[in-house]
């Protein structure tokens, strides 16, 4: 166990831009809607916006910044971020922004200065900038404090920005603790290249020579199907994979599926099979999903696969793994809890040629070219890269920004409080004459 004592110090946070839209938080409101135009002639069409694909999602992220989430130094910036933020606590933290306080810019509001000083003390905004209106700077920092926070950094006031603003420095700290004491128990082994999933940001980052050089967004489980924490080796690349269902989704899921509709696994290309991996007639099959199966369903390779083209194998006893998707609108989206489990990886294609770098007969051309033909290949990595899936809902980047996300799984809690008890326990032990041993 480990015990951190926060002692109050000023240490200034530099809110910088940082990366992405983490999940757990929607978009801001935008503005008002346009009425119709009553002028005889319309005004000429706006060119519609480019539609977002995985390429440009993944540089996007990658492009706002190039600091690690996780690497060697995270837990000693953790520790500095939390003494900073008891700072701001002794000095009596920061004001409350009433959930109803409307913002327009370029016109002076009633919380427009309440607001400003909201954003000075966590280091949003300047000291210098604690009067005036709504006007470019404060909008500025907004942005700032919204990518801090994973949410769409629009430089308005919606409610869930509100909310964010709203939640007090003591919990902030609670956060940074947590995320300190769940580093403390990671055994990772940092190589010159590796992966890392944070789950309640919903990125995954690819880095090598202690910079971040792919970014991509993830979908990973849903609240009620957490994605584990772990470390791992990934070891190779799976094109045109396919898919054997878990006996947990074959018993709930593809039992109720096929009680309705007899014909759910033709059409969703699945076979039934029996231990020694021979197909049986589906419809010998027990559906009644009140046993464990005593048979395997696979799904064959295809555009209708759920693992998409890709599978990255990652062996660990969790049995999840990272994979593409045959849903890749889903990337579109700002919360991204909705999978079993495994982490699906949006621009995986782009993942998969960067851990094959070493292997150039398997650059991105010919992966394309492998998956176009439709038939399975499994690639072995030359050198295993170590992956980490870690759940840290705060953490400082070595550009002192701090950044915090949602506790989704509602993980911290739990842990700050076994760790109390924990704390307790041996505070107790260390005073009885039997125990203390146990306390040293």
């Amino acid at each position: 166990m480990r015990t951190m004592i926060l002692v109050a110090m000023t240490l200034t946070i530099v809110a910088a831009p940082a990366f992405g839209q983490g999940a757990g938080q929607g978009t801001g409101s935008g503005a008002a809607p346009h009425q119709a135009a009553t002028a005889p002639h319309a005004a000429p069409a706006k060119p519609a916006a480019p539609a977002s694909t995985a390429e440009s999602r993944s540089t996007a992220a990658l492009a706002l910044s190039h600091e690690p989430t996780y690497d060697e130094g995270s837990a000693q910036r953790i520790r500095e971020a939390a003494l900073s933020y008891s700072d701001i606590a002794v000095r009596g933290g920061w004001p409350t922004i009433p959930a109803d306080a409307k913002f327009a810019s370029g016109v002076q509001g009633p919380h427009d200065e309440l607001l400003r000083q909201r954003l000075i003390v966590s280091g949003d905004l300047a000291a210098d900038k604690a009067t005036g209106a709504y006007d470019g700077a404060l909008a500025d920092a907004i942005k700032r404090f919204q990518l801090r926070h994973g949410l769409a950094a629009t430089g308005t006031m919606a409610p869930r920005t509100i909310a964010a603003l709203n939640i007090s420095v003591h919990e902030r700290i609670r956060q940074l603790e947590a995320s300190l004491e769940r580093l403390a128990n990671i055994n990772f082994s940092f190589g010159p290249r590796y992966v890392v999933v944070n789950i309640p940001a919903t990125f995954a980052e690819a880095i090598e020579d202690d910079k971040v050089v792919r970014r991509y967004r993830v979908i990973v489980g849903k609240t009620e199907k957490p994605s584990p924490t772990l470390t791992a080796q990934i070891t190779s690349v799976n094109l045109n994979p396919t898919w054997t269902v878990p006996p947990s989704i074959a018993k709930s899921e593809i039992s109720a599926h096929m009680r309705k509709d007899p014909g759910y696994l033709a059409r969703m290309h699945m076979e039934v099979l029996d231990g020694h991996d021979n197909p049986i007639d589906p419809h010998s099959v027990d559906w009644s999903g009140t046993r464990t199966p005593n048979f395997t369903v696979r799904q064959q390779n295809g555009g209708w696969n759920a693992l998409g083209a890709v599978k990255i194998d990652m062996p660990n006893s969790y049995s999840v793994y990272m994979h593409d998707t045959n849903q890749r609108n889903l990337f579109n989206d700002d919360y991204r809890f909705d999978s079993h489990g495994c982490s699906r990886v949006d621009n995986v294609r782009d993942l998969a040629a960067w851990l094959l770098k070493d292997q150039p007969q398997w650059n991105r051309a010919a992966i394309d070219a492998a998956i176009a033909t439709g038939q399975r290949h499994d690639i072995a990595l030359n050198k295993k890269v170590p992956v980490a899936w870690i759940y840290l809902t705060a953490w400082m980047n070595k550009d002192q920004t701090v950044h915090f996300r949602n506790d989704v799984y509602a993980q911290d809690e739990q842990l700050l409080e076994a760790t109390a008890e924990e704390a307790a326990f041996f505070n107790q032990a260390a005073g009885h004459p039997l125990t203390a041993h146990m306390a040293q």
